[in-house]
């Protein structure tokens, strides 16, 4: 899907192509991309790169044209990790502007209105790769609350109830701050080239704007991602020692019902043990004698502390 925005006061539709307006395209179709290739010449090996799930950010130049490459983040229900980034492409060739995207994503919606709102001019095009890297750091540190929100429910749950469904939702957490964690750092770096790349047009109070962000972004993640992985060690040694106590306690009973098993298997064989057969006490004699013994083993396995 292609739209056409022009920058005034803010970005705000327009019905057709004009220089200087911003070509978005989210989900290309195959029309899409012969108007991208044949119409505005881009690079078709641009493209390619874009439609790369794993597509690292970084600049680069083809003739006439620079492409940026960031990663933004993105959420979808229903997947086993439902908070994920894609790459997001910037292709500026004088007065062209043109970003692609394969996936549908609610930075792009914001970043239209949040100009709107503040009456944004996007004085040149190193300007609008920067204010989307700061939209991507917002939206890096508003998801990674949402992530926070479901850890803390997580983790309640697992005091209640150590259960694997639990463990597995936190594993999926810790995917999710692995892979912003990676997104973020290369941005970062995007950023450091960009500050390399001499352009005359660049707005350095921006640029130290955009900076502090991806920054905060960067130490926030890691923050989050330390404490998960302690918060995971701790719940991993809270299951291995409850393993321990069942497997003692079930050695416990194991050693409690062996034991008038036991005597009683002394009195039932066939030899002489020192009651007569015929002896009317004989039987209450055994039965107390394996319940005294197994009181004893009892005392002795609740000092212990087995019991």
């Amino acid at each position: 899907m292609i739209r056409f925005y022009e920058n005034a006061s803010g970005f705000s539709e327009t019905s057709e192509w004009h220089p200087r307006c911003w070509v978005n395209v989210i989900m290309p179709t195959t029309d899409d991309v012969a108007y991208l290739t044949e119409e505005l010449c881009l690079p078709e090996d641009f493209l390619d790169d874009i439609s790369d799930v794993d597509e690292r950010p970084r600049l680069e130049r083809n003739g006439k044209w620079m492409m940026a490459i960031l990663r933004i983040p993105v959420y979808e229900s229903g997947r086993d990790v439902p908070y994920f980034t894609v790459p997001i492409g910037v292709m500026l060739n004088g007065d062209y502007i043109v970003t692609v995207c394969n996936f549908r994503n609610a930075l792009t919606d914001d970043f239209i209105e949040h100009t709107r709102k503040r009456g944004i001019v996007v004085r040149s095009s190193v300007d609008f790769i920067l204010r989307l890297l700061n939209s991507s750091a917002y939206w890096f540190l508003r998801y990674l609350g949402n992530i926070n929100s479901n850890m803390t429910r997580y983790e309640q749950a697992l005091r209640a109830s150590i259960r694997n469904e639990e463990l597995l939702n936190l594993l999926n957490v810790q995917k999710s701050l692995v892979i912003f964690a990676a997104s973020v750092k290369g941005n970062k770096m995007l950023v450091e080239r960009l500050k390399r790349v001499r352009f005359d047009d660049i707005d350095t109070e921006l640029l130290e704007d955009v900076q502090i962000e991806i920054s905060q972004a960067d130490s926030t993640i890691a923050i989050a991602t330390n404490m998960l992985d302690r918060t995971l060690d701790t719940y991993a040694s809270v299951i291995s020692n409850n393993v321990n106590a069942i497997m003692k306690r079930l050695t416990s009973i194991s050693i409690i019902l062996m034991v008038p098993t036991l005597v009683a298997s002394f009195y039932g064989m066939n030899v002489d043990v020192g009651i007569p057969m015929d002896n009317p006490w004989a039987f209450p004699v055994i039965i107390c004698a394996a319940l005294l013994v197994t009181i004893l083993v009892c005392i002795w396995l609740r000092k212990v502390r087995w019991l």
